[in-house]
């Protein structure tokens, strides 16, 4: 059986997957803008750094991802607040992975400059998309 690439755009998972993509950019491009400020200009430890960009690009990642990935979503149209809780505390375990894996890179690997720190960030915000977007469609915007 052969599958037709406008079978495979065509079907919706793919294109909230690109969707997801694209507000994933976005959000990436503040948290690294962010953590580029904070460790690099304002000399702030390179993990607390990270921490204080994650809550910036995961506030943009919410608004967004609200808007174009997951805006035919019911589920959580009048429980903003929880829906927020669960957003950060999803994203929260996503930022343990990345101070994790920005500690193998920074530590472990010898990547301590400042552009190599910045190297390491793009790496593990990489690593985490893929967390962030199977648990926001699997377990917080599923179907039902």
């Amino acid at each position: 059986m052969q599958i037709s690439v406008k079978r495979i755009i065509a079907n919706n998972d793919f294109k909230q997957l690109l969707s997801y993509f694209c507000v994933g950019g976005c959000a990436s491009i503040v948290e690294w803008t962010c953590f580029t400020f904070f460790a690099n200009v304002m000399g702030i430890n390179y993990l607390l750094a990270t921490c204080f960009a994650f809550v910036l690009s995961t506030a943009t990642n919410w608004a967004l991802g609200r808007m174009w990935t997951f805006k035919d979503s019911d589920a959580y149209r009048e429980r903003a607040v929880l829906e927020g809780s669960l957003i950060y505390l999803v994203s929260g375990i996503g930022l343990l992975f990345n101070l994790g894996l920005m500690y193998i890179f920074v530590k472990l690997l010898n990547m301590n400059s400042p552009i190599k720190k910045v190297v390491s960030k793009i790496m593990a915000t990489g690593i985490v998309f893929t967390w962030n977007y199977l648990t926001r469609k699997m377990l917080i915007y599923r179907s039902n």
